[in-house]
């Protein structure tokens, strides 16, 4: 058989492959052909129905991020009246492996015919957590407006490009806009809103915030902080986020703390677990010091978390080393 029968031709968007002849109780794989960032197999084996798959082909990139594709498939007699027939259009279906779409034919086909595929969108999941994006056009202007329209937001506040409230940290000053501001925090919304100082004044205190982690609390507001900036100053944001009502901030900051806790900070990572109530975080600590015998590990440190630590929290971790020892 020739290099032919299982080549694929495209398009950007359409794929066709056409069967001269398909006998009776046979399987073919196409070769793979590339539509999107992924490559793709047709296959179709004939029993007594004709099973007809569309699957991405295994790799690292496939594997990463599998495509959640949107197409028409079908199949035309590639003879006489060009017969068609069409599989209901699938919309957003997450394609894996070979099982993921499965299409039995149950109309007898004879003779030479085409399988037809044409993708209607391809898309990835968003690495946030949100609604996935287009890897074509309609995808693209959007990722490219938002990255734009981050960089320009970086120049207003790197650039002070037209300023109107200062905000005094503990050992500095920097510049920002209140319509930010606002626009990120129901506190500052309210501040700008209502008959408080702030409204007035061109000026706001946050003595409780170094001047570098103010300015990373502005690189954040403004979708513009880089990940060093962000690891090194994660409890002064998370107390910014609980002050100044960020909800996204402050689960990005809980996020980030699960990821390494250690017998160096999970006392403090602890108190704060329990100050800025994350739930999360403080079942993770208990875990660290009680589950894994950490605790003892750190006795003279544990010793000196004690005396000052709030009864509650003292309660709880005792609690938690009476059920470890009912399990011996």
């Amino acid at each position: 058989m020739s290099d032919s029968a299982y080549r694929v031709e495209t398009t950007s968007r359409l794929a066709q492959w056409r069967i001269e002849n398909l006998a009776s109780c046979t399987y073919r794989k196409s070769d793979p052909f590339k539509i999107g960032k992924w490559k793709w197999h047709l296959s179709v084996e004939k029993n007594k129905l004709l099973y007809v798959k569309l699957y991405p082909e295994i790799s690292s990139v496939t594997r990463a991020n599998p495509p959640i594709v949107s197409f028409i498939i079908r199949v035309v007699s590639s003879v006489g009246d060009r017969k068609a027939l069409t599989h209901p259009e699938i919309i957003d279906k997450q394609l894996k492996n070979n099982d993921d779409f499965i299409w039995p034919i149950e109309v007898p086909l004879t003779g030479k015919f085409i399988i037809d595929v044409e993708f209607l969108d391809l898309k990835t999941a968003s690495p946030e957590g949100g609604e996935p994006s287009s890897i074509w056009a309609d995808g693209l202007t959007q990722q490219r407006s938002n990255s734009r329209a981050l960089i320009s937001l970086g120049r207003m506040l790197k650039e002070s490009i037209h300023t109107d409230i200062i905000i005094n940290a503990s050992d500095g000053s920097v510049r920002a806009h209140r319509a930010i501001l606002a626009s990120r925090s129901p506190v500052f919304h309210s501040m700008f809103s209502h008959d408080l100082k702030e409204k007035e004044l061109s000026t706001i205190n946050i003595s409780d915030m170094s001047f570098e982690a103010c300015e990373a609390l502005l690189n954040y507001l403004y979708g513009n902080i880089q990940h060093e900036e962000f690891l090194v100053h994660r409890l002064a944001l998370l107390h910014a986020a609980d002050k100044y009502d960020i909800d996204d901030l402050k689960e990005a900051c809980h996020d980030s703390l699960l990821e390494d806790i250690d017998a160096k900070n999970v006392l403090e990572r602890l108190q704060n677990a329990s100050l800025y109530q994350l739930p999360k975080l403080k079942t993770s600590c208990m875990q660290y010091l009680v589950k894994f015998g950490k605790i003892l590990d750190i006795r003279d440190e544990f010793n000196v978390f004690l005396q000052n630590a709030e009864r509650d929290l003292i309660a709880e971790i005792f609690h938690e080393i009476l059920n470890a020892w009912k399990g011996f």
